[in-house]
């Protein structure tokens, strides 16, 4: 991804379900990240129209169309690196040997953000339909300087779809 890259728009588990309000939290972003079990390939279509889209494959993501998503990705946005994948339990390198500086994961549904050896571990929550009484909410990463900075964005569980 181009170097100049400085806002990214962080999503996940949305499972068929874009909703308008993510849709709106997403826009400005350069680079979208979504962090699998995207439900369907048209919200992959519909993120484009935003910007451009790195996309892993979930657990969900079963459908002939999604054999095209890979299981990880890497992307960079500036001086970041990231690593992408759906499941951070199965992460099976050391990111920051690897000379990674954010390692971005779904699967959870819980929001959230850690350091751990100098990596960024973010899961931007769930986008999708609500589960448990777990908010629903998507993430933005800005980048431009250090410490990277990430902003949580909850959303209405009850928006309406685009």
């Amino acid at each position: 991804m181009a170097n100049e890259i400085r806002r990214i728009g962080l999503i996940s588990d949305t499972h068929g379900l874009l909703r308008k309000e993510a849709v709106e939290a997403l826009r400005g972003s350069e680079l979208i990240i979504h962090a699998g079990d995207v439900g369907n390939a048209e919200i992959l279509e519909k993120l484009r129209k935003i910007a451009a889209v790195v996309a892993v494959r979930g657990n969900v993501d079963t459908e002939p169309w999604a054999q095209a998503l890979p299981e990880t990705a890497v992307a960079e946005a500036g001086a970041a690196k990231i690593y992408i994948l759906h499941d951070v339990n199965t992460l099976d390198l050391n990111p920051a040997a690897a000379g990674f500086h954010v390692v971005v994961s779904g699967h959870s549904h819980k929001p959230g953000q850690m350091e751990r050896d100098g990596v960024l571990f973010i899961n931007p929550g769930s986008a999708g339909p609500r589960r448990f009484q777990l908010p629903v909410t998507v993430a933005h990463l800005r980048v431009g300087r250090t410490p990277y900075e990430v902003e949580f964005i909850k959303l209405d569980p009850s928006g309406d779809p685009v």
